[in-house]
């Protein structure tokens, strides 16, 4: 019996979960990325709830790509502010800051949200 080994994204997630958390003023924005879909949802980590999701499978492009990754971030930049929330912490779960996931955060700030 040895000891689990984390793979490399697991403990990067865990370094930036460490700094980092959300409130229900400044909530977090935690993105997942998966082989057939991009998900995206702000979390009070405070009292643990969602309090909005968005993925890309509701959006009206289709597939798994750049495009439908910064609708999402869009439709949850819109479903952020009609629920009051401006201000937000990026939290990119252990992914590299680039493709899907800057095209996620590219598009939330276009819809009008601030980290």
């Amino acid at each position: 019996m040895g000891v689990k080994k984390l793979s490399r994204q697991d403990r990067i997630k865990k370094s930036i979960r460490m700094k980092i958390s959300g409130t229900s003023e400044r909530p977090r924005l935690s993105v997942y990325r998966s082989n057939t879909a991009v998900y995206a949802q702000l979390i009070d980590d405070s009292k643990s709830t969602t309090i909005v999701a968005s993925y890309s499978k509701e959006t009206a492009i289709k597939g798994n790509n750049v495009e439908a990754a910064t609708a999402v971030g869009k439709m949850l930049a819109e479903k952020a502010i009609a629920a009051g929330i401006s201000k937000v912490v990026f939290d990119r779960n252990g992914y590299l800051y680039h493709g899907k996931i800057k095209a996620i955060a590219e598009g939330a700030r276009e819809g009008g949200l601030v980290f």
